[in-house]
């Protein structure tokens, strides 16, 4: 070799000498770097923890990695991204609300009125209302991006509706089985199972075979029937019995959504609603409650006109009206139920929440509007101010026709969840009904802090896992390994909800964090608006 070519050699090798060794380093500032990496996004340390069952909570940390818990024990030695200190407060899985009309998400898709309560997941299409068609509506959604998680129902009133219109008459056999065809569909693009309005049009209309065929179409995919009974009045016990017939007919779960007992008549007979839900339980049928925490409702003021009136809708209505002997009917059908139902036997019971024609009277009951008007607010003339408000576009009320002992009595239910029945709240606009900001804190300050009527364990119990469970969300609704980063953090000491009838738009108190898919909604108690939450099909669980 000459002397050239050695110092070749002896260049090539130096360079491969540092070339090793160079990556021998590089290696080292890999492992340095990685193991200066924070293995947790977040870590929730010092929290009481809930964990959604009923047994005691523990002082553990949370480890949250993307959108899941990856780690429960001692995490004082380990990094994260953010570090939440717990102490004094209580942790639990995120609020799952069975009952929400989700009709304004598009122009509300932070969902900050709910998130607020401590609400990570929400259902929507209840009472037999939902978006079809189903599969477009849930693609345009999850493009559009949520602030919590959302899931649907398909709803009985909108399937009948869409086929025939408001005809008060059994379906033919073929549009039976459009119907079925359209439940059967819904199901297939994610649908959790079937809703009822039995008590609205056309629901209302309809007799128990035919809930019974649609139910059976979501039965077979797994899903449940959640069901405004046809009567909450009079009429409970019955309409209970046809709901557990359509379980037994239709092998589907049931919930009584939003169960009360409404009516002075009624009052005290939650004792044998519940009884009839023990004894179907003990038949082996799988009969659960929803319930929110009020003594008053909110729906449409046509709640309180026999549904035979309208049958056909407005105009058919109208026409009605126009015939003496048809008027006096639905009259006394209003007195009737003014007296009996919703209307708690007093004028001062019904209060206006919205009324486009006269914003005025939102927030006022039907006896100002007689006081205003310059008559006697006697019970037949407030039904003619009740088919005045329909004919100008309706209005929605708030009902006080509820005893507070029937409230205790079905929350103590085991098999009693809490839902809200509220609707997603543009803050300040119109009069809704407080539960739209309180449902969830509402129980945790006033039935368990104050009134001691459920512990902490067994209120978050009813508002975590039994509605997940309900749901057949398998990695919600629990705080475990594995499962997502839904959570809820607050002061058990502090926690209330603040809106009233009077002043409804009110957010709760003592909910300092809430977290969705592993992301941070509330921070500190204040409102962050990003989109974490997914759009839930049940098929895809």
């Amino acid at each position: 070799m000459t002397s050239f070519n050695h110092c070749l050699f002896k260049l090539f090798q130096e360079i491969l000498y540092c070339k090793k060794y160079l990556f021998i380093l590089l290696l080292l500032l890999v492992i340095t770097n990685c193991k200066n990496e924070p293995a947790f996004d977040i870590i929730i340390s010092n929290g009481i923890v809930y964990d959604g069952t009923l047994d005691e909570p523990a002082l553990i940390d949370i480890g949250i990695k993307g959108d899941k818990i990856i780690a429960l024990g001692s995490l004082g030695t380990e990094n994260a991204n953010k570090t939440i200190n717990a102490h004094g407060l209580s942790v639990s899985p995120g609020f799952i609300d069975l009952h929400v009309h989700l009709e304004p998400i598009f122009s509300l898709s932070n969902c900050e009125s709910h998130l607020r309560q401590g609400v990570t997941t929400s259902l929507g299409g209840p009472d037999g209302n939902s978006p079809l068609p189903f599969g477009t509506y849930l693609d345009s959604l999850q493009k559009l991006g949520v602030g919590m998680n959302v899931g649907f129902l398909v709803g009985h009133n909108s399937v009948r509706k869409k086929i025939m219109n408001l005809d008060n008459r059994a379906p033919t056999t073929k549009e039976l089985n459009k119907m079925k065809g359209i439940v059967a569909q819904a199901m297939n693009e994610g649908a959790f199972g079937i809703s009822t309005g039995l008590k609205y049009l056309p629901g209302s209309f309809s007799e128990v075979d035919e809930i019974i065929a649609l139910s059976k179409e979501a039965s077979k995919k797994g899903g449940i029937y959640t069901s405004h009974l046809r009567d909450e009045g009079l009429e409970v016990l019955a309409s209970i019995d046809e709901a557990i017939k359509i379980s037994e007919k239709a092998d589907i779960t049931v919930i009584l959504t939003h169960h009360k007992v409404i009516g002075k008549p009624m009052w005290g007979k939650s004792i044998e609603t519940l009884r009839r839900v023990d004894d179907a339980r003990e038949r082996g049928l799988d009969i659960r409650i929803d319930q929110y925490p009020y003594n008053a409702s909110h729906t449409g003021i046509s709640v309180l006109i026999p549904s035979w009136a309208r049958a056909g809708g407005h105009e058919m209505f109208k026409l009605r009206l126009e015939n003496e002997k048809l008027r006096d009917s639905i009259l006394n059908g209003i007195v009737f139920n003014i007296l009996n139902d919703r209307g708690g036997e007093d004028l001062d019971r019904i209060q206006f929440a919205k009324f486009e024609w006269m914003p005025e009277l939102e927030g006022k009951t039907l006896k100002y509007w007689c006081n205003l008007r310059g008559i006697e607010p006697t019970t037949k003339n407030g039904a003619k101010l009740v088919i005045e408000a329909q004919l100008r576009g309706g209005a929605n009320c708030i009902f006080h026709a509820m005893d507070e002992s029937d409230v205790i009595n079905i929350m103590k239910h085991p098999q009693t969840m809490i839902a809200s029945d509220g609707r997603l709240a543009n803050y300040g606009v119109g009069h809704p009904h407080p539960r739209w900001y309180g449902t969830f804190p509402r129980v945790l300050g006033r039935y368990v802090r104050e009134n001691k009527i459920l512990t902490l364990k067994e209120a978050i119990h009813k508002m975590t896992f039994l509605p997940a469970n309900a749901m057949g969300l398998k990695d919600r609704g629990l705080i475990q390994k594995g499962y997502k980063a839904d959570l809820t953090i607050f002061d058990s000491d502090e926690i209330i909800d603040n809106g009233t009838y009077e002043n409804p738009h009110q957010f709760p108190t003592g909910i300092s964090y809430v977290i969705v898919n592993g992301k941070i909604v509330i921070d500190e108690s204040k409102f962050k608006a990003i989109k974490p939450g997914v759009v839930l099909k049940k098929n895809d669980l």
